[in-house]
């Protein structure tokens, strides 16, 4: 496995995380424990998670399933979102920060977590009343690191030069939406990133399943997927996009012959440690190496107006 900083912090995560939005859902206990083990048993540290994964279900099973094992991950969740019906349970105010966090230690069963993330930004909010909020929860060690989710260029900036004037904890890593069909961030949010070293750790990498080549064109969805019912994976199934995932495929098979297709890393968030097991081994790199005959490479679309450095992967 390879480890990477997380950021310009000191320490070190597995290239490929662990995504568990389906933990607690589609893949119950039993799953879980066996994904984590497997997980940590090939090398994977980074495990990321949320407080609203699956109504909180991700978390507690994560809790179960790291019992004994905290040492051997970086565990990274998040808040912001709504979990509550009171006018306080969501937001990055001090008084939902605080509270968001102490839910999650108890649903984690642990006494810190390793990466706290911002779900989103909030405009009802001062960036100042949030940064100071986390950096008192830094000191007092309920968490060691924090970070930014789906923050524009500019916020994530204005954010980390406050914490720099202020000296308190500045986000040592981002978690924006990026894959081969959603570059948007490499207009503004990737070179700040890469000028002042701020970790990535891009969600949906693969489309949610799309760019597996799981999904044939006019052929229905493979039963439980999430091509199935899901909106998200569904708008990416159109002729272009099969297109490139057509050209991608040759492309993968002309310059490695182990290769079946897009190199898919997110088979750890499958329910069978034997999928695991089965990837080719996978080096996580900024961008794809150009190939010995340029126009072998499959044409992508560039960015729709949209608005990640060390980096990450994880769903």
């Amino acid at each position: 496995m390879e480890y990477r900083q997380l950021g310009a912090s000191g320490v070190r995560v597995s290239a490929i995380g662990l995504g568990t939005n389906q933990f607690g859902g589609k893949v119950d206990q039993a799953g879980v424990d066996a994904i984590v083990a497997g997980a940590i048993d090939l090398g994977i540290n980074f495990i990321d998670t949320a407080d609203v994964y699956t109504q909180t279900r991700s978390e507690e099973t994560l809790g179960n399933a790291l019992k004994g094992r905290w040492q051997q991950v970086v565990l990274a969740t998040k808040g912001f979102n709504k979990t509550g019906d009171g006018p306080n349970d969501r937001g990055a105010s001090r008084y939902h920060l605080i509270n968001a966090v102490d839910a999650s230690l108890r649903r984690l069963q642990s006494d810190h977590i390793d990466l706290y993330q911002i779900h989103r930004w909030d405009d009802t909010t001062p960036i100042d009343e949030s940064l100071r909020a986390l950096d008192d929860l830094v000191r007092s060690g309920k968490i060691r690191y924090i970070g930014a989710s789906n923050f524009a260029a500019w916020q994530l900036a204005r954010a980390n030069l406050l914490a720099e004037l202020r000296g308190w904890s500045p986000f040592v890593s981002v978690q924006p939406h990026y894959h081969m069909l959603e570059r948007g961030i490499e207009q503004e949010l990737l070179p700040y990133c890469n000028a002042y070293n701020v970790g990535i750790l891009p969600y949906f990498p693969l489309a949610g399943g799309f760019l597996t080549g799981k999904y044939k064109r006019g052929q229905a969805a493979p039963s439980g997927s999430r091509g199935e019912s899901s909106p998200y994976v569904k708008e990416y199934m159109t002729d272009a996009n099969y297109d490139r995932i057509e050209r991608l495929t040759a492309w993968a098979e002309q310059r490695d012959s182990h290769s079946r297709g897009p190199r898919s890393r997110d088979a750890v968030r499958r329910s069978s440690t034997h999928h695991i097991r089965r990837q080719p081994e996978i080096r996580l790199e900024s961008r794809p190496p150009e190939p010995a005959d340029p126009a072998t490479w499959p044409r992508l679309p560039r960015a729709r107006g949209s608005t990640m450095g060390n980096s990450v992967r994880c769903s």
